[in-house]
């Protein structure tokens, strides 16, 4: 790394008091008195201002006898949230069929269902509620395109629970109705 940026320690100070990540990886905030580095996006109580030493280097830091953050794994190339992101998402894949609710998701998880909201719709911009429509939707267009199942039989075979949350859905996110998609796609396929 070692690529040193220009920033004074009151401006380093203010990152970390903002749990900035666009500086994570430029810098290291380590705490002397417990002897952890974390992150500039760590959410962990943040130490006392005179406690506080800033590396721009990993090896610097580990050097100086400080170990990584259990919270934020500042070792990481990636943030610690998405390891939760895609254990959600490949147990949404794997569960769509099911009747899920947040707390449902959560508990495979292993966290609150508030704190699974927040960081899937920080990683992906989605709740895992739309997340999962999308998934549904893309199963039930799949379904449309190469089964002659009626559009009732896929709506309850992608784990939509009633007929109108399935056409409102499927409107939505492809622009007609499951009967218009079908009708399109039959259209394409004798071109």
């Amino acid at each position: 790394m070692a690529a040193s940026i220009n920033l004074s320690f009151e401006e380093m100070w203010e990152k970390i008091i903002a749990c900035d990540s666009k500086y994570d990886g430029l810098f290291f905030t380590a705490v002397k008195t417990t002897k952890i580095y974390c992150r500039p996006s760590c959410r962990s109580r943040k130490p006392k201002k005179i406690n506080v030493e800033f590396y721009h280097d990993i090896n610097e830091v580990e050097k100086a006898g400080f170990r990584a953050c259990k919270r934020c794994q500042p070792k990481s190339d990636h943030s610690p949230h998405i390891e939760l992101v895609r254990k959600v998402i490949s147990f949404l894949v794997n569960q769509y069929k099911q009747k899920l609710e947040l707390q449902d998701i959560a508990e495979h998880a292993g966290v609150s269902a508030y704190y699974l909201e927040r960081q899937f719709k920080q990683a992906t911009s989605e709740t895992p509620r739309s997340y999962l429509e999308k998934i549904r939707i893309d199963k039930a267009a799949h379904l449309l395109k190469n089964t002659d199942q009626t559009n009732l039989e896929i709506c309850y075979e992608v784990g939509f629970q009633t007929p109108s949350n399935f056409y409102k859905v499927f409107r939505r996110l492809q622009n007609c109705s499951p009967s218009e998609y079908r009708s399109l796609i039959r259209k394409e396929m004798q071109q």
